[in-house]
């Protein structure tokens, strides 16, 4: 091979590079030019819009009631980031507190929080979610039993077999035990509530009535209101804060404290079934959610409010007493004819046997395993 015919190669070699090379960086930035023009043709993609949810507490506004329902739904906004906006109205807003359920199952509602009490007159098994009977135990334990004993299956059960309704039903936020309630002159005897036109709602209206009280049930914006014209004699409500902002001590001065009436509550939040349903099913795993979390941020925030507020009546001149014991042991015996004359109900049955049952169990357990309370709290507070 000469060196003439090695240079002859080695520039085809450059000329077979160059003819590679040159189509290639052609093709990249015809490429790139059929790109950006798509990109510009394209229509702008926009983030979807948020899923609104109408939701409807059964509480006035400015009750704490309606505060925690405004947590949950503040919850639930903030878990989606910004793909679902529940709205939150008051009581009355679309419908009266006792017709949110309906509202709700109707699709009126998409959503709404109030108690299972209230529904008492669907079917009295239904309160057994909200004023259950006074086992012993406290509504911690009653949602442990909603988790963990079979609640929440006879609720289901109850809410869309039995009485057919179209909602989607989760029980949150522990209630500590209500108080007997407000009155004209201290409760020292149970023979004064006989003939009493006295507010309560679910089972302790049963409770009462067996001890002779002619039982009104109404929402709680329309107690004072009633008290104040004359139309109950008695009522009790749920808890110091909501009785504050409600106006209580401007119409009774005797506030008694300690009851097995509703010696425990719960809350219950609801979604029309078929909205609900069509959520992404992250979504709905985010509304348990939120609801579990503010179930305990909840009882957090009751502690702190319900202490200083029971303070706050007393330092408007109200007479804050305990129930005597003779009144609680006749309300303990009034529950045994209740529960015996409703459990001719099937269902009821069910629902009242499965939570005696757990009532049993996990109170035991805790008396037996826990020292008392008191005799460590009069140790370090003997004054208070």
């Amino acid at each position: 091979m000469t060196e003439t015919s090695g240079k002859s190669v080695g520039a085809r070699q450059d000329a077979d590079t160059r003819e590679n090379t040159v189509p290639s960086r052609r093709r990249f930035i015809a490429t790139a030019a059929v790109a950006g023009a798509a990109a510009v043709a394209a229509p702008a993609v926009h983030a979807q819009a948020p899923i609104k949810l109408k939701f409807q507490s059964t509480w006035p506004n400015k009750d704490i009631f309606h505060e925690f329902a405004g947590d949950f739904v503040k919850r639930v906004n903030s878990m989606t980031g910004g793909r679902v906006e529940l709205d939150l109205l008051p009581a009355g807003a679309v419908v009266p507190a006792f017709q949110m359920l309906d509202a709700v199952s109707a699709g009126i509602l998409d959503g709404g929080h109030g108690v299972a009490a209230y529904w008492y007159g669907k079917n009295k098994a239904f309160s057994l979610f909200g004023t259950a009977p006074a086992f012993g135990w406290d509504a911690d334990e009653l949602l442990g039993w909603i988790r963990y004993g079979g609640g929440q299956e006879l609720y289901d059960d109850l809410v869309q077999n039995t009485l057919k309704l179209n909602v989607v039903g989760m029980l949150t936020g522990p209630m500590p035990t209500q108080p007997l309630g407000w009155f004209k002159a201290e409760i020292t005897s149970i023979d004064q509530m006989k003939g009493m036109k006295y507010r309560t709602v679910g089972l302790g209206a049963d409770l009462f009535k067996e001890l002779g009280a002619a039982v009104t049930i109404v929402p709680g914006g329309e107690i004072v209101p009633a008290i104040d014209r004359g139309l109950l004699e008695g009522a009790e409500f749920n808890n110091p804060s909501s009785d504050l902002v409600l106006g209580f001590p401007d119409v009774a001065k005797v506030y008694m404290i300690q009851s097995y009436h509703q010696a425990l509550e719960c809350f219950e939040v609801l979604f029309n079934k078929t909205k609900y349903d069509g959520l992404p099913k992250d979504v709905q795993e985010i509304i348990k959610a939120a609801a579990d979390a503010t179930s305990s941020t909840m009882m957090w925030k009751a502690q702190d409010r319900y202490s200083k507020d029971l303070a706050a009546i007393r330092a408007r001149g109200v007479k804050v007493l305990p129930t005597p014991k003779p009144v609680l042991e006749a309300q303990l015996k009034a529950w045994d004819v209740v529960i015996a004359n409703l459990s001719a109900d099937p269902v009821f049955k069910k629902v009242v046997d499965s939570q005696k049952a757990w009532a049993k169990r996990i109170v035991g357990f805790r008396l037996e395993y826990e020292p008392d309370s008191k005799m460590a709290y009069d140790h370090f507070f003997p004054t208070a």
